[in-house]
């Protein structure tokens, strides 16, 4: 565990905001019904994919399906994955990484189903893109299956998202 960067997520989480032309600019990149799972996202979910998006750009890319993947990454947390949730989850991630699978349950009425939601939430998150008019490729690089050239745009991705 990185702590310097976890009291900075921890900071940014606290105080994310998205302003009115970094919501329009998403919803430039992402069809209409993808632009209302973004709206859905709690505001730092927003403001991090807002800062994966910016970093993408940054080092030159451009792959429409690159960017959108950018914006709903992590949209399969959904709104009940809270900051204690988050917390406790690095933490046992750190201390006991086994007990990380059954730390969740899939049961929506339970206390601990945010842990499921958490831990799966790259295949939720290219479910609800797909849903949402976004193509295969969006999906495959959310959740991490993109192949061939594709495969280089996926690994810029993951260096944009672990550095934001």
């Amino acid at each position: 565990m990185r702590p310097v960067y976890r009291v900075r997520q921890f900071g940014t989480h606290l105080f994310a905001r998205v302003s009115a032309d970094e919501r329009a600019d998403a919803h430039e990149v992402l069809p209409p019904a993808a632009a209302v799972i973004f709206d859905r996202m709690p505001v730092a979910d927003q403001r991090h994919a807002i800062d994966v998006l910016a970093r993408l750009r940054a080092s030159g890319q451009t792959d429409g399906d690159l960017l959108a993947a950018a914006l709903l990454h992590d949209a399969g947390k959904g709104t009940r994955v809270r900051l204690w949730h988050r917390v406790a989850a690095v933490l046992v991630g750190a201390v006991a990484p086994s007990r990380m699978e059954r730390l969740g349950s899939s049961d929506p009425r339970s206390w601990r189903y945010p842990f499921h939601l958490q831990r799966h939430h790259e295949a939720l998150s290219a479910q609800a893109a797909l849903a949402a008019g976004c193509g295969p490729r969006v999906a495959a690089f959310i959740v991490g299956s993109a192949e061939g050239t594709d495969a280089q745009l996926m690994a810029a991705l993951a260096a944009a998202d672990a550095a934001s």
